[in-house]
């Protein structure tokens, strides 16, 4: 992965919760959730995603530093996220 790319914009974003989630969504991509679970869900690119959808990076991962977990789409791609304070989040996608 030396030719990684990375691709955001850095805005800040609030993760949402549960019942911000389209039913519809709920039930057919987050169905082996717990009905407790109810915050930590975000939108990116027309897709809902959760964090616990999310790999910690390790301190060797090939990622940059600033990212704290990631979501593999293929081998080559995949989102990025780093958790800020206040539920607040920054998403980006990696290429390589």
């Amino acid at each position: 992965m030396s030719d990684l790319k990375v691709y955001t914009n850095y805005h800040r974003r609030l993760l949402q919760y549960r019942c911000d989630v389209p039913e519809d969504v709920l039930a057919s991509d987050f169905d082996w959730l717990d009905d407790d679970t109810f915050d930590g869900f975000f939108e990116y690119r027309d897709c809902w995603y959760h964090i616990c959808d999310f790999m910690r990076i390790s301190d060797n991962a090939p990622f940059p530093g600033e990212w704290d977990g990631y979501s593999s789409d293929s081998f080559f791609s995949g989102i990025l996220i780093k958790l800020l304070d206040d539920g607040e989040y920054i998403v980006g996608t990696y290429i390589s």
